[in-house]
């Protein structure tokens, strides 16, 4: 099973613990372009020099902003590989699935089931309060954007699911060689990352019920499914389709997208609804889709494993 993968009397936890400071080390490295950017911007350009995240996201024309940001999940990404095959001896696919091979028609299905729940979700919110929004499109840096983000955001999306619902998940579950706690550490965890974005200094801390009620529904996926695959294509969509469509000045990124939402942002419905409406609608489809069972014992069974805690 997939928590399982992850299990040997060779793999402690203390050398998750090494791995993921390798991981965010790599992740620094990759920060690197976009720290001589903006030296250069203010050195020779004479710009000012930011002091803030959102001073540093608007100092260069978006497309170019996304690019140098994304690069630090480039990094990410190729750091754990290598984490994960000299440190734990293990493949990526062993912390992606406990199938022989990625399941791309999972990934697909996830991908398009919430890409076309998002557009229609906009589609709905637009013609109640068209007003709130203004046409934003042009031609060529809409397309930059659509090439960079189909490679980029996926990179970052694939990067993060590796990451929590992969290698963090069997890290846990290796220390506790239970179900329940990899899965509420890995959302809390992956929530309270969220800590910093403008969203959070815009609507308070109650948006993150909305960031961890989110991994917790991506750590649940990835249980009943063994695997990552259906994470990999929510998150995905998720993050494309709202960098393509829509774009604020209070959001994380601001892109050459489709529209320009102006309204004052503030939590509310929408930030509770996910969580205890949709994410439970999709489960229900998922489940019946993968004929997925025994939830009480894939989310907080006990891990069988012949070998002592570590």
């Amino acid at each position: 099973m997939f928590l399982e993968q992850g299990i040997n009397h060779e793999n402690k936890f203390w050398k998750y613990l090494i791995g993921s400071v390798l991981i965010i080390t790599a992740s620094f490295v990759g920060q690197i372009p976009l720290s001589l950017a903006v030296l250069y911007q203010s050195m020779v350009n004479k710009v000012k020099y930011p002091t803030t995240d959102k001073e540093v996201m608007t100092m260069f024309e978006s497309n170019l902003t996304l690019f140098l940001v994304m690069l630090s999940f480039v990094f990410a990404f190729v750091g754990l590989y290598y984490v994960v095959k000299y440190l734990h001896n293990q493949t990526l696919l062993s912390v992606a699935t406990s199938r022989s091979k990625i399941d791309w028609k999972r990934i697909g299905f996830s991908f398009v089931l919430w890409a076309v729940f998002a557009v229609l979700s906009f589609l709905f919110v637009y013609y109640r309060s068209s007003e709130h929004f203004v046409w934003n499109f042009k031609l060529i840096p809409f397309l930059i954007l659509f090439l960079a983000g189909s490679i980029l955001i996926p990179i970052q999306t694939s990067t993060e699911e590796f990451v929590f619902r992969g290698y963090l998940m069997q890290g846990f579950a290796n220390l506790t060689r239970n179900k329940w706690f990899p899965l509420i550490m890995t959302s809390v965890i992956f929530g309270s990352l969220h800590v910093f974005n403008p969203e959070v200094a815009k609507m308070g801390y109650i948006i993150m019920i909305y960031y961890i009620g989110t991994g917790l529904f991506l750590g649940i996926i990835t249980l009943m499914d063994d695997g990552i695959e259906l994470a990999l294509g929510f998150h995905a969509a998720n993050n494309l389709v709202g960098a393509l469509l829509v774009t604020s000045d209070w959001s994380v990124f601001q892109t050459h997208s489709i529209f320009i939402d102006l309204s004052e942002p503030s939590a509310g419905i929408d930030v509770i609804l996910p969580i205890v409406v949709i994410y439970p609608i999709l489960l229900f489809i998922f489940s019946k889709k993968y004929n997925w069972h025994d939830w009480k014992e894939k989310l907080t069974g006990k891990i069988a494993v012949n070998e002592p805690l570590n």
